[in-house]
């Protein structure tokens, strides 16, 4: 059986190794088949011992990246430029799937495996967003490096123009660089979803009922407020943006050991 192989990115202390744990364990709980987690980090204390660890690399072009960062549109951090490079994962070939740590998985992954061959796959961006003018949103992006080795080449070698090229935006950058290839192809809409676009109720109800999980949601996006952890116990945001606590998020994030 050939496994689905998975990769995300941890540095800094926003994030303890529970939320790279619990990614595991979504993913394990959602596929019948072998999952591979690979967490590119610079802290691996803490990381289930069955996720496979990458040490978090400085860039030679690293300095004239975030240079040219710093009048940028957007200084976006620029991190998962390192991910797209060939080879990085041992003995890999094929695709693997990006995901953010702040993201929950709801139900069956193998079709973002399968879905559009050969293309560069990321969720289009939700409307009423701050980035909406981006093609795609960088929760979730599946890509198969030895095909789109030009993710990494073109910020390797002229990191200035690919900056420029993406306003200073990780996934506006990932995503134009797709299309301008041919390569990018949206996920459907309602495979992965925003917790605060697509589960939230309306106003008032968002404070009588539960956030609903939407029927076809393989994942769960949490970009912007609340978090996980909030949406669990029940996020209070004034009248328009407050939640009832989510049980179905507290199995899905936490869950049971997989």
């Amino acid at each position: 059986m050939t496994a689905l192989t998975c990769i995300c990115l941890k540095y800094g202390s926003l994030y303890g190794p529970e939320y790279v744990n619990r990614l595991l364990g979504g993913l394990r709980r959602n596929a019948s088949e072998e999952i591979r987690l690979w967490c590119m980090t610079d802290d691996t204390r803490g990381i289930d011992p069955r996720v496979g660890l990458l040490n978090l690399p400085v860039e030679p072009f690293a300095e004239r990246m975030e240079a040219a960062l710093d009048t940028a549109p957007k200084r976006g951090r620029l991190k998962k430029i390192s991910l797209f490079r060939p080879g990085l994962i041992p003995d890999h070939e094929g695709p693997i799937l990006v995901l953010d740590l702040d993201v929950a998985i709801t139900g069956p992954i193998k079709p973002l495996f399968t879905y559009a061959p050969q293309k560069i796959c990321m969720r289009r961006e939700w409307r009423g967003s701050s980035r909406a003018t981006s093609l795609g949103h960088g929760s979730v992006e599946r890509i198969d490096p030895g095909r789109h080795a030009y993710l990494y080449d073109f910020m390797a070698s002229n990191p200035e123009a690919a900056v420029a090229f993406g306003g200073g935006s990780e996934q506006t950058y990932t995503s134009k660089s797709a299309a301008r290839a041919g390569d990018f192809e949206p996920y459907p809409d309602n495979w992965i979803v925003s917790f605060k676009y697509d589960c939230r109720p309306p106003r008032p109800l968002n404070l009588i009922l539960e956030p609903k999980l939407p029927a076809d949601a393989r994942v769960v996006c949490f970009h912007g407020r609340p978090k996980m952890d909030e949406a669990v116990a029940g996020y209070r945001a004034g009248p328009l943006r407050s939640t009832r606590p989510c049980a179905w998020l507290r199995d899905a994030w936490i869950g049971e050991v997989a």
